[in-house]
């Protein structure tokens, strides 16, 4: 099947984009949404192989794609700059090797700025091809990870997904350490598998400080999380999740940014993560500390990110014709081992649970402000005794979905439009309409 065209009207209230939605006809080649599409028009371009470390200031232009070996590492000291309109890919992957990983190391910077109408976008190997029977699906390209000198409450830490080397571990002292800047773009089709729950995300933040600049970011069908910040405080703004396998966004190790004017879309029929066979697909999951790591969750600083404006959707019926694929979705916003967190003007729908803060030894605390959270049980709306804080909640176990003012949210319910702008959740008046242009919904 042919990639559909994205149709964005950009509108002053919102944002309408179309997506087709699957058919209970339709085989289970379709399960994961990154069904075959036109080639991007940057196939045509002549190709350089990069591998290895980057250990000079190096520049990746848009005249050629540029294809990622193994692992690449910007070691410190050197800056990569990737300009506007370039696209990055992946070499083949091989058995037990880690393929199309982009390493930004502590002391080292990326420079990737793109612009609304030429993004630089990370896909899979095969949109890029010039063969357009091909299929991009999760896993094609490794994915982007930034380490950094900021503080963690682990002390020094290993990134997830790569194998252990000191060019790989992240954490320090400086919560205003400088890993560069990413603006305007596309991480598609990422993630690798290093062993069981042991996976490189769409874009992985180890660490990272506060005067790094990153907004106008989208991860779609990567095969683990989204976004997930490892510590650090670094705080973006404009970020856009959309049908990663595992959860969209994941907070660790006492991660305590500010994140503002954010997007979680799942695709119903996408990929999604189980834990001992049990459905664990989050919009966000917050943890302070692994148990491996601390069994009493109590290492300071404490995961406590301040989250404003975020609209996180699941789905619109607890069940869909066909049914979700196995083992499906779980919790709007799961915390718990410790953490807590703050959110404000915000929006949650379309998951069997809402929100979820796990009462524990150390009494972990959601501050919810002008916060719209709907579950689809009675019971698990707002779940945790004595973890909330809240003002101005509004919650709803409505047997579908409610959109809390937004005209059509849900993706496999046809056309998705995230307006009309309002005070609560992503797209504001005072935000405009930033996923204009640059972002895909389509695939």
């Amino acid at each position: 099947m042919k990639k559909l065209s994205l149709v964005a009207l950009c509108l002053a209230a919102g944002i309408l984009v179309t997506s087709c939605k699957k058919g209970a006809n339709e085989g289970a080649s379709f399960d994961n949404r990154s069904t075959a599409a036109a080639d991007y028009s940057a196939s045509s371009l002549p190709v350089t192989t990069v591998s290895g470390d980057i250990t000079t200031n190096t520049t990746w232009d848009a005249g050629h794609v540029w294809e990622i070996s193994g692992v690449v590492t910007v070691r410190s000291g050197a800056t990569l700059t990737i300009n506007a309109g370039t696209f990055i890919k992946s070499t083949v992957n091989t058995p037990n090797v880690q393929n199309g990983v982009l390493v930004i190391a502590k002391g080292a910077k990326i420079n990737a700025v793109g612009t609304a109408t030429s993004p630089i976008v990370f896909t899979s190997r095969y949109l890029l091809d010039g063969n357009a029977s091909t299929v991009g699906k999760p896993g094609d390209f490794g994915g982007v990870i930034l380490l950094g000198n900021a503080v963690i409450n682990v002390g020094d830490k290993l990134i997830e997904g790569l194998a252990d080397d000191p060019k790989f571990h992240y954490g320090g002292t400086n919560d205003a350490d400088n890993s560069g800047t990413i603006q305007y773009a596309r991480i598609e089709y990422a993630g690798y598998v290093l062993a069981p729950n042991v996976e490189v995300n769409s874009l992985t933040l180890g660490g990272v400080g506060s005067g790094t600049t990153i907004d106008h970011v989208q991860a779609s069908y990567g095969l683990d999380d989204g976004f997930e910040f490892f510590g650090g405080k670094v705080s973006p703004k404009f970020l856009v999740s959309f049908a990663n396998d595992d959860d969209q966004f994941d907070f660790d190790n006492g991660f305590s940014g500010n994140i503002q004017y954010a997007i979680a879309v799942v695709d119903a029929y996408s990929t999604h993560s189980a834990s001992s066979g049990a459905s664990d697909s989050n919009g966000i999951e917050s943890d302070n500390n692994a148990p491996a790591e601390d069994g009493t969750f109590s290492l300071l600083p404490k995961t406590h990110p301040t989250l404003a404006n975020f609209t996180v959707v699941g789905t619109s019926a607890a069940t869909l014709t066909p049914a979700i694929t196995a083992p499906g979705l779980k919790w709007a916003f799961r915390n718990r081992r410790g953490a807590e967190a703050a959110v404000s003007n915000s929006l949650f729908t379309g998951y069997p649970s809402g929100i979820v803060a796990d009462v524990d030894a150390n009494a972990s605390l959601v501050t919810l402000t002008n916060v719209s959270v709907h579950g689809f049980t009675a019971a698990t709306s707002v779940l945790g005794s004595g973890a909330f804080s809240s003002t101005g909640l509004l919650t709803s176990t409505a047997a579908a979905a409610p959109t809390w003012g937004i005209t059509q949210p849900f993706y496999n319910s046809g056309a998705v439009n995230f307006g009309p702008a309002q005070t609560r959740g992503a797209i504001t008046s005072a935000s405009g309409n930033w996923v204009a242009n640059w972002t895909k919904f389509t695939f």
